[in-house]
């Protein structure tokens, strides 16, 4: 459903072309500061502006509507809003003839058609504002870790990010990435298995952003090619350090106290200006299609930050779940 975590938990609402989209989050400890300048820095980095991005002007001001009083959080659920102001609904008509690589099918497949389809609706990034806001608050409950997620690939490509953009739309198309994210100083021991590892937690989290295809921890698929001896992290200390880092920081879905390292891979965004073919279900005949409206030419531009904000939601919960464990 639209709620993730055991007691840090976390509910997304909302649809691209509502009112609003936003975020509900049960479970935060009462007395930690929390103000409305604590979420600009992130919501900045996830708003659209730069080339290769969509030109809808969301100023995404944080409505606090609950759970934060005198500037503490209280205890009870925080419920944050995010209204909709720049939108362009007159450009969104797919029910008919459903645009590729999109949720149009399937949402209206799953839900009878009565699905929000502008903009693509609930299943839009428009939807990660929440989750943005929500990786605020869960980097105030751990506040001793550092998580740090960076674009490091565009196109197949490690340099050049702008010209390689720029090519992009110039042909009226789209590129992929790969973002690598690290979360230092993190305790060993969290991490429930079996089936809520860390891991585990990280990678359902991760693929609930769209446009998310792939994630590796450590080396990753190359570790496919690796010999044991090759692969096998040697332990230098009582506290757990090692010589390498093949495993990402975690050893049988615990954390194992050092760095924490996975990449992902971004599709490239399925809205392009580029006419392709597909099946339209009032005419039951294959036709071309242009999509109109404005969409961004590489969403990894944006997503470090709400792959932060997801990975520091798993990391709050996962330390909430170690407190009471250990209690």
């Amino acid at each position: 459903m639209n709620s993730f975590g055991r007691i840090f938990k976390v509910q997304i609402f909302g649809e691209s072309h509502g009112t609003a989209v936003g975020m509900l989050l049960d479970g935060c400890p009462s007395g930690i500061s929390i103000s409305t300048e604590d979420f600009e820095t992130d919501l900045e980095r996830r708003r659209s502006g730069a080339k290769g991005t969509t030109k809808r002007k969301e100023p995404d001001i944080p409505q606090i509507l609950s759970g934060i009083h005198k500037g503490k959080t209280t205890g009870s659920p925080i419920s944050i809003a995010f209204f909709n102001q720049d939108t362009r609904s007159q450009d969104y008509n797919f029910r008919a003839i459903p645009r590729p690589g999109h949720a149009d099918l399937t949402g209206h497949t799953k839900f009878g058609g009565f699905n929000d389809d502008r903009g693509g609706g609930h299943f839009s990034g428009r939807i990660t504002a929440g989750v943005v806001a929500a990786g605020v608050v869960a980097k105030k409950i751990i506040s001793g870790i550092k998580i740090t997620a960076k674009l490091v690939e565009i196109g197949g490509q490690t340099s050049d990010f702008e010209k390689l953009i720029e090519n992009a739309i110039k042909k009226l198309d789209s590129v992929g990435g790969v973002i690598e994210c690290v979360a230092e100083n993190i305790p060993a021991g969290l991490g429930e298995p079996f089936w809520d590892s860390a891991e585990s937690l990280i990678s359902h989290a991760i693929f609930s952003i769209p446009g998310v295809r792939g994630i590796e921890f450590g080396s990753g698929f190359a570790s496919a090619r690796m010999l044991g001896s090759e692969h096998n992290d040697l332990i230098l200390s009582a506290k757990g350090e090692t010589k390498t880092n093949h495993a990402g920081g975690i050893n049988g879905g615990i954390t194992n106290g050092n760095t924490l390292t996975f990449r992902i891979a971004v599709k490239p965004t399925s809205s392009i200006s580029l006419i392709q073919e597909t099946f339209n279900f009032e005419t039951q005949q294959i036709e071309p299609l242009r999509i109109t409206g404005r969409h961004d030419a590489c969403i990894a531009l944006r997503m470090p930050v709400i792959v932060e904000a997801v990975t520091a939601i798993v990391l709050a919960d996962l330390s909430l779940i170690n407190l009471r464990t250990n209690f």
